[in-house]
């Protein structure tokens, strides 16, 4: 950078002679980017507002595993490493190596001349020389001098304090040892800034196969031998083939704000689950999944109060072989008095012990009982319901309520026997049709459906539920869904919850654990609101949440237990024109359509 001379500027002062001031002196690269001031302790050093202090690794295990430092390097901490690899050279270490090997070779004669046992450490000693001496002999190794420092950050001395107890626990454990630079904490600062310079000169003497293993540039791979294709890592360009159902749970949360590419990545998921045989439901509200089932020949369920599809909630799961009736049926109690709560709001205690004998009478009614084989006896109705409430003392307002569902506008949405399949292997129900309000209650109903037709077979499974919130907001609901993530395991189900209205999801009490008792999480672009509420959710780092802030369409963060890669989602030309959202390219598809289907029949009149 050339520097400014100084210029003169003459001003006129009246009755005075003219003075020459001088400009002042610019700044130099150095002057703008040093810190105000800088303090140097023994043990630490503080730079502005930022303490820190600097470690060296002492002493290295006899083996060391691959990758050792990377564990240091993945920390969501401020860290500083810095590796200086100096060269030696060959002859004089040979010679170094058999002053060494003489020594202990007279130490072992000595020893076994006095009539002392076999030291097995000593013998050690000696074969590894050996070994090291033939290899730098024939030049098939080398041998470094090589510093290792770590420089940590922190706001405060408790903060270092507690980061070092952590760095010391993970190198300890592989037998690494390190010490802090005191007195030289300058010096260590200026070793580890990516300046290349090496002021501690704190050596360890290592040839290439354990330095090797010490280089920490590795990212996590998330490559299988069998499971689905996810996308490009963006981290070294491998593929991501995962089966998340080789994971402690199957359960995936995906959250992303509108555009960002989480129905498509399920769609995507689901598109290519369903060629390995997994059976897929899915509880759309926006209509996004019709294409989708139509393309795949899969069943598309519209839920609404003017279908002609209906729902039995009083329908009964079929017992497996190692469940006996009693416990099922009472399980379905439960979980049919948690949908008239969704549909009724909460009850006193003495209306749910009145709902839960008038559920036990309306079964009985039709010979349903805990004893009964109910596998092929016809379930009741609400309005049945209704008939044994209206006989019982205290259940006015529960009749009164729930004549709204039975005889008002809602009577055709809960009141019919069922008469839709869950045999075909991808089954969508639509809920875009029904009120905001009764949103909540569809999505149980349906939900509470699925459920049932799981427990029943085992079959590999996947349910997703998009805009989850939805269900999220009423507290049964969220319930509900917190069974199911912690019990998909069981019956071998996978739980897809997708949102894109995240604080609505975290701000309830059950968001927090349907996430940790899900083993994959995939991440899309980040509204700057919710950014924050979701790095502290998921422990991001500042890195991960800049990337959900800046990522494109079809990028994010994948997670699989303890892996967290940058992703980007990729599908074929064929895969993009069935899952595709966009509104335009969904146009041009359906104008395409339009005039391929013209074209044919002018070619058949022709």
């Amino acid at each position: 950078m050339s520097r400014v001379s100084k210029v003169a500027l003459a001003l006129p002062f009246f009755g005075k002679k003219k003075e020459k001031i001088e400009s002042p002196k610019p700044k130099g690269l150095v002057e703008l980017l040093a810190p105000a001031a800088i303090n140097i302790g023994s043990n630490d050093f503080q730079v502005g507002a930022i303490v820190g202090r600097t470690f060296f690794i002492s002493s290295f295990p006899r083996f060391l595993n691959t990758n050792w430092l990377s564990q240091i390097i993945n920390l969501d901490q401020q860290i500083d490493a810095a590796i200086h690899i100096h060269p030696a050279d060959t002859p004089a270490i040979l010679k170094k190596l058999r002053d060494k090997l003489t020594r202990l070779e007279a130490q072992r004669i000595e020893e076994a001349e006095q009539g002392k046992v076999r030291d097995p450490i000593l013998e050690t000693a000696v074969g590894d020389i050996e070994v090291l001496r033939d290899k730098l002999q024939q030049g098939t190794d080398r041998f470094f001098q090589a510093g290792f420092y770590i420089t940590i950050y922190g706001e405060s001395i408790k903060e270092l304090d507690e980061l070092e107890r952590r760095i010391r626990g993970i190198l300890e454990s592989q037998l690494v040892y390190v010490k802090p630079a005191t007195f030289r904490m300058a010096q260590g600062f200026m070793s580890t800034v990516p300046l290349g310079s090496d002021q501690l000169l704190l050596h360890t003497s290592l040839n290439t196969e354990p330095l090797s293993s010490s280089f920490p540039f590795v990212s996590y791979d998330l490559t299988q031998t069998k499971g689905l294709l996810y996308g490009i890592n963006l981290h070294n360009n491998s593929l991501v083939l995962f089966d998340r159902f080789s994971l402690e749970n199957a359960n995936e949360v995906v959250f992303g704000k509108s555009g960002g590419g989480k129905s498509y990545t399920v769609k995507l998921e689901i598109l290519r689950s369903l060629m390995f045989g997994t059976q897929v439901f899915v509880i759309d509200p926006e209509n996004e999944y019709k294409y989708l089932s139509e393309t795949m020949g899969g069943s598309f369920v519209k839920i609404s109060i003017s279908s002609d599809q209906h729902i039995n909630p009083f329908d009964l799961p079929t017992p497996r072989e190692d469940e006996k009736p009693g416990d099922v049926f009472r399980t379905h109690i439960l979980d049919l008095t948690g949908l008239l709560r969704v549909m009724l709001g909460n009850f006193t205690p003495e209306e749910e012990s009145i709902v839960d004998e008038g559920l036990r009478q309306t079964y009985a009614i039709k010979d349903i009982t805990p004893e009964s084989d109910f596998s092929k006896l016809e379930p009741p109705l609400l309005s049945d319901l209704q008939s044994v409430l209206e006989g019982m003392v205290g259940a006015e307002s529960l009749v009164a309520r729930l004549k709204r569902f039975t005889e008002g506008t809602l009577a055709g949405f809960l009141n019919q026997p069922t008469n839709t399949s869950l045999d075909n292997p991808l089954v969508v129900f639509s809920i875009r049709d029904m009120e905001d309000e009764l949103k909540p209650i569809a999505m149980y109903l349906v939900l509470n459906h699925i459920w049932a037709k799981i427990r029943s077979k085992l079959r590999k499974r996947i349910l997703a539920v998009d805009e989850a919130w939805w269900l999220m907001r009423n507290q049964t609901g969220a319930n509900f869904m917190l069974n199911v993530a912690k019990r998909a395991r069981k019956y071998f189900l996978g739980l897809t919850t997708i949102s894109q209205d995240v604080p609505d999801f975290l701000d309830s009490p059950m968001g927090k654990p349907i996430i940790t008792n899900s083993s994959m999480q995939i991440l899309m672009k980040q509204s700057p609101a919710a950014a924050e509420q979701v790095k502290d959710a998921f422990n991001l780092t500042d890195a991960e949440k800049f990337i959900l802030l800046e990522s494109k369409v079809g990028h994010g963060l994948f997670f699989a237990s303890q892996n967290h890669i940058a992703i980007r989602v990729v599908a074929s030309y064929t895969e993009d024109q069935i899952i595709t959202s966009d509104p335009r390219q969904i146009l041009e598809i359906q104008e395409a359509k339009k005039q391929w289907i013209q074209e044919k029949n002018s070619n058949e009149k022709d």
